[in-house]
């Protein structure tokens, strides 16, 4: 591969240095999703080969009983996640930028769940959410449910599901603010102490608009990775009792590995693609974030 080919005459690097990325992500995304999108046309129960169906299986989505309320799942799981996460994740992170004494000892412990999966967090909390001999016998009656079955309850289960699915990922979320928040020029913080302002004024007034580009990254990550959620759900609740948190990732999955309907859930499947870069390019346009330039210029 020739200098010059592989770079440009401005002396940055050159087209042919993002062709393994380019083909790695044609490879393991775009023909996939290529894949189901035509899947999405055919008849398939996972064995033998795929019978087209034409616009059959799209069809169904006008009749689907359940489509409804897991929509409706879903977005109220978007939202108070969402919500819930960076109220908590931008303060925390923050202050795990700081210096106060503990505080290394302190972030470490808040990081554990990054250090777990998905399906080690899920069997953990069933284990401490039983009824009969978990944490949750205990906790319960506080809570209201004298039984203490959080997840069997039609109207706490989804909102247990909700603090597990926080519980694991505002590490992740902290840890970006963390990041962010220690690139905030110190000589702000120093003029704006010169000037009289207390910590609450100068959280306000410098550290959420210097963290205002990862207030979004954050917020498109938990937007759109929350219409991925559904191995916690599975082994907690299974979408029970009865269908109170059928989100409709876990209502795709269903659909294809339990009903064996790999066209229907392929459709489920291309809406879900669809929800969620539209999700993501709103948030991008509304925000401004494509428009994100630097905020130390000139320091």
């Amino acid at each position: 591969m020739s200098g010059a080919a592989t770079r440009r005459s401005d002396g940055r690097p050159g087209a042919l240095w993002a062709v393994p990325a380019l083909l790695y992500f044609a490879l393991f995304a775009v023909v996939p999703m290529a894949l189901v999108v035509v899947l999405s046309f055919c008849r398939w129960s996972g064995l033998g080969s795929p019978q087209w169906a034409g616009t059959a299986n799209w069809s169904r989505l006008l009749h689907d009983p359940r489509l409804g309320q897991s929509l409706r799942l879903s977005l109220l799981l978007t939202v108070v996640t969402w919500a819930v996460q960076t109220l908590i994740c931008l303060p925390l992170g923050v202050w795990c930028a700081g210096h106060q004494r503990g505080r290394a000892v302190l972030s470490t412990l808040f990081f554990v769940p990054l250090l777990m999966s998905s399906a080690a967090v899920a069997l953990l909390f069933a284990a401490l959410l039983d009824p009969n001999f978990g944490l949750a016998h205990t906790v319960g009656p506080w809570l209201g449910v004298a039984d203490g079955n959080l997840i069997g309850d039609p109207h706490l289960a989804l909102w247990t599901v909700m603090a597990v699915i926080t519980w694991q990922f505002v590490p992740f979320h902290t840890l970006l603010y963390q990041a962010a928040a220690r690139q905030v020029p110190a000589q702000l913080y120093e003029a704006a102490t010169i000037d009289g302002a207390g910590r609450r004024r100068q959280f306000l007034s410098i550290t959420l608009p210097q963290l205002r580009n990862t207030v979004v990254t954050s917020s498109v990550l938990m937007l759109v990775g929350s219409l991925t959620y559904f191995d916690i759900v599975l082994i907690l609740t299974n979408g029970g009792p009865g269908t109170s948190t059928r989100i409709l990732p876990l209502h795709m999955y269903l659909t294809g590995f339990s009903s064996f309907d790999m066209g229907y859930a392929s459709v489920l499947a291309v809406l879900l693609l669809v929800a969620g870069t539209t999700l993501s390019l709103l948030v991008v346009r509304v925000t401004g974030f494509r428009r994100m330039a630097s905020q130390r210029e000139g320091l």
